[in-house]
């Protein structure tokens, strides 16, 4: 085999926006760096912070994207797969753990403990994904655990939410306690057993279109008013929705998460009536 042969694939479009990702992340941890010396100095950091989570839930869209348009373009590869979870640990786990810990956690004695465990759960989470996703397993159709992007958006978005809350302050307060709470309780989940749906299977091709199209616009646009808490309410009804989904039926799942195996049985029921 030459050595043409044993390079693997390298696809420009997915990887770019993984690229993206991770110069969010980079960039997001420079924002908190410079936020830190900012108020080791005596002046107010928030701005900064702000733009870190900015960054942060950029990252999240880029994630987002790279995933969907190497499935559009058939150019899913492990290369891609590698270099995804690469930038995911920079961007969802290194600035939100850096993020939280200069915000909150530098407070609490050995608060950095706190920030390791989350980057330490998100780390086995990417890497127990890999390993069900080269082994052939179903990591395309769930997720094993709360995915690493979903976390940082949840304790992003509510930074976010807290940050506006307190707006003037200098001093979070007893949220302070509710982050620390959140940060254990994320990285619990990182690397639980509960599964949530990954929407890989959504697409545009089913007689749901349109309400569909509508309904993501109609989101949109009120995200976009009211971006100060509306992000986090999206991302902690998807972390709730990990403890719902046992109990809610096959046909409810099938119309909440549209995936391949309902619409087929679907109409294998169709074709027997």
């Amino acid at each position: 085999m030459s050595d043409q042969e044993e390079l693997p694939k390298i696809y420009l479009l997915p990887n770019l926006m993984t690229a993206g990702n991770l110069f969010c992340g980079f960039a997001a941890i420079v924002r908190i760096l410079e936020g830190a010396l900012l108020r080791d100095n005596g002046l107010s950091p928030i701005s900064k912070f702000h733009e870190a989570i900015w960054l942060i839930l950029g990252a999240c869209i880029f994630d987002l994207l790279d995933g969907r348009l190497a499935r559009m373009g058939g150019s899913e590869s492990e290369f891609g797969r590698e270099f995804d979870s690469l930038a995911d640990i920079v961007s969802f786990g290194v600035a939100p753990a850096l993020l939280i810990y200069h915000i909150v956690l530098r407070d609490f004695q050995q608060g950095w403990l706190v920030a390791f465990l989350y980057l330490l759960c998100g780390g086995m989470r990417l890497a127990r994904f890999n390993c069900i996703a080269a082994k052939g397993g179903s990591a395309d159709k769930d997720f094993r655990g709360f995915p690493i992007p979903a976390a940082a958006g949840v304790i992003s978005s509510v930074t976010l939410s807290i940050l506006w809350l307190e707006e003037g302050s200098r001093e979070l307060g007893n949220w302070k306690y509710l982050l620390l709470t959140l940060m254990l309780f994320l990285s619990f989940m990182m690397f639980s057993r509960f599964k949530y749906p990954s929407f890989k299977a959504l697409n545009w091709k089913t007689k749901k279109s349109i309400p569909r199209f509508l309904v993501i616009i109609t989101l949109l646009v009120f995200t976009i008013l009211n971006y100060q808490w509306m992000p986090a309410v999206i991302f902690i009804c998807y972390l709730l929705y990990g403890f719902l989904r046992p109990s809610l039926s096959s046909r409810m799942r099938g119309e909440l998460e549209d995936s391949e195996e309902d619409d087929e049985a679907e109409k294998d029921s169709t074709a027997e009536a």
